[in-house]
């Protein structure tokens, strides 16, 4: 029995409040609580807003006393990526140089939240303009720390997003993905992360990384609940596509899964308990229904240089003026790293265009022509410790993830596993505008395999008096 508000599913919390066990005000009560309690190890939360939390939560319940329901989110706590620009409320990008901005209007994603009935409850930590991290040399902390061990990364850059959801801090958090922002730090945190399709939901007011690549995505504690809170932000217009929770609970069966095993098998930094994990997720749809048969894509090398010169180059165009007028207010591997883009010409950048496009093409002709989905992994190790960060060169960490950045196709990373104690991910993509197909699969494996229902152990605080380290209160 859930004892906790905090721990209930948007959609058990949603039944309570209609029927009266339960105000959002209460709940949000709990989230404050949870948040206050816990944020102090994770680092999650950058900025809390709890004044103007309670104060919707007290309309939102008003407006359901009322008969006036906006939805399953109406009245929820949830929290957005500190990339989104907040009305009123501290948006810093991750980045001294915006120290004590306050936006004067709300991210399109964000004023959507608000016509849901959601609660906003505060700003989650990024890596500094969404781009490399940890980094050790700002006023912020170097990056939100790993709930299930806090001397791990979550991966990045949403960083604070996934820690905030895998520590219980809130249920789904809106978020960025660029490269994997939103899916590598959900599998190294032992959460779900969805990217949806390219231009599915709009990132005006959001800071821009690369155009051609940026994607808002959720960080959420179940597939259910990101397909909720992606219904509730998406481009209803933009396809004729199906709600993402519509097919929620629908069997597997005929559903034709390529399982790109070789993609990430054959590469030497795979982890042999990956591997494994990813079989026996494979194994698990088909034991579901599902059809699944093995896939060959291009070379994940040939994603990885095609949206490393997007990105170097788009972000180098993004960040042109700002550096010329405040470039030292930034980190020095951020600096580094936009800097590199000063290498690239307009023509490296259209080639690299073209060369995004003919791999999209490729995919849908010879995969999606085929198949409903792909499954591959997320991340190819499980979180590494931040000690490996503290060197002057930039860490990249082996991912799968840029290709579908590149492609614009749906992707989805659900848990499937640990080892060593530390959460593994399987990768699920799909069809452009398709992501109800991708819910369906994801929600089916986590109902059947429960990795999704485990909990990292209650963070440990250092006790001022003796310097021993001890748990935090439990609720």
């Amino acid at each position: 029995m859930i004892e906790n508000p905090a721990d209930l599913p948007i959609l058990e919390a949603a039944e309570r409040l209609r029927d009266g066990r339960l105000t959002s005000v209460a709940l949000t009560v709990a989230h404050l609580d949870r948040i206050a309690e816990r944020n102090g190890a994770y680092h999650a939360f950058l900025h809390v807003a709890a004044e103007s939390a309670l104060a919707e939560a007290a309309r939102a319940d008003e407006a359901l006393g009322c008969g006036e329901d906006r939805g399953p989110l109406h009245g929820i706590p949830v929290a957005v990526k500190d990339l989104f620009d907040t009305a009123g409320m501290p948006t810093t990008y991750g980045s001294d140089v915006y120290a004590g901005y306050l936006p004067t209007e709300d991210a399109e994603v964000v004023r959507r939240l608000r016509a849901a009935g959601a609660v906003l409850i505060g700003k989650l930590e990024t890596y500094e303009f969404a781009m490399v991290g940890p980094v050790f040399d700002r006023s912020f902390p170097p990056a939100a720390a790993n709930p299930w061990d806090v001397r791990r990364f979550t991966g990045g850059s949403s960083s604070g997003s996934a820690a905030a959801v895998a520590g219980g801090l809130v249920r789904t958090s809106v978020a960025s993905d660029t490269g994997g922002s939103v899916r590598s730090p959900a599998a190294y945190c032992g959460v779900v992360g969805f990217k949806p399709t390219y231009g599915r939901i709009p990132t005006r007011g959001v800071f821009v990384l690369s155009p051609s690549l940026d994607h808002v995505g959720l960080i959420s504690a179940s597939v259910a609940e990101a397909a909720i809170t992606f219904d509730a932000i998406a481009d209803a217009e933009a396809t004729d596509a199906e709600a993402a929770a519509s097919r929620l609970g629908g069997a597997l069966t005929g559903l034709r899964i390529g399982y790109a095993r070789k993609w990430f098998a054959d590469d030497p930094e795979t982890l042999p308990a990956l591997l494994d994990a990813v079989d026996g997720a494979a194994s698990q749809l088909s034991l579901l229904g599902a059809r699944i048969e093995e896939v060959a894509l291009p070379a994940a090398a040939d994603f990885e240089s095609v949206g490393a010169v997007i990105i170097h180059a788009e972000a180098f165009e993004a960040h042109r003026r700002q550096l010329a007028a405040s470039g030292d207010g930034y980190s020095r591997k951020v600096f580094q790293n936009i800097l590199s883009g000063l290498c690239l010409t307009p023509e490296d950048l259209v080639r690299a265009r073209h060369a995004a496009a003919r791999l999209r093409d490729r995919i849908d002709r010879t995969v999606f022509a085929r198949f409903d989905a792909i499954l591959t992994a997320t991340t190819l190790t499980p979180a590494i410790p931040f000690a490996d960060f503290a060197g002057e060169a930039a860490r990249w960490t082996p991912m799968r993830t840029i290709a579908f950045n590149v492609t614009g196709h749906p992707a989805l990373s659900v848990p499937c596993g640990f080892a060593n104690g530390l959460p593994l991910a399987i990768q699920l993509a799909g069809r452009a505008g398709d992501e109800a197909t991708l819910c369906q699969i994801g929600h089916a494996y986590e109902q059947a395999s429960d990795f999704a229902a485990s909990k990292p152990p209650l963070p440990f605080r250092r006790a001022a008096s003796d310097g021993r380290t001890q748990p935090a209160p439990s609720e």
